[in-house]
């Protein structure tokens, strides 16, 4: 087969790859995806790009944790917010801890769902905007579904080292590493 087919080929497998990748695009998972706005009731472990209006119930202290490559400082602090329909945990880092105060109605915006420790937390994230709502919350909060106190079955993650361990057993190519002494 010459090159110019066998190129022929490969641009229409990627392009039978971008469709089928298309049609099975899960939420917030496309680039196209517009946030939806949503209850804290239906959220669920697979939420990406929802909008949720709620009230502030509660704050917890803040922690400073050392996260990153390099080992950067950062500050993070739960809050429990909630509607009608439910109440959830969401993680606060940095500059938005002082956005949230406990009483104020909070608007979430592109934000999305993850499971720390096996619990859904809600997340603002890099992409995500949080600001005062621009009405107060009238209504009474439910914090009897809490969504947060349920716990999920968390996939494990694969391990991804940061380089080879040698602990002393065999070189890369086989054999014995020769000891010098």
């Amino acid at each position: 087969m010459t090159k110019t087919l066998k190129c022929c080929f490969n641009v229409i497998a990627l392009l039978n790859m971008r469709k089928v990748l298309n049609s099975l695009a899960i939420e917030g998972f496309s680039g196209n995806k517009q946030p939806v706005d949503v209850k804290v009731g239906e959220l669920t472990p697979a939420s990406r790009a929802v909008n949720v209006t709620a009230k502030v119930i509660s704050k917890s202290e803040i922690r400073n944790i050392a996260t990153g490559r390099d080992g950067a400082p950062h500050k993070v602090c739960d809050a429990l917010i909630g509607d009608e329909t439910g109440c959830v945990y969401l993680t606060l880092w940095d500059d938005n801890i002082e956005k949230v105060h406990e009483g104020e109605t909070i608007s979430i915006g592109n934000g999305y769902v993850s499971l720390f420790r096996g619990n859904m937390r809600l997340n603002v994230g890099r992409y995500g905007t949080l600001e005062t709502a621009k009405e107060a919350f009238a209504g009474e909060v439910n914090t009897e579904n809490n969504l947060s106190t349920k716990v999920y079955e968390q996939p494990r993650r694969p391990f991804r080292g940061r380089g080879r361990r040698d602990f002393g057993g065999r070189e890369r190519r086989g054999g014995y590493r020769q000891k010098r002494y």
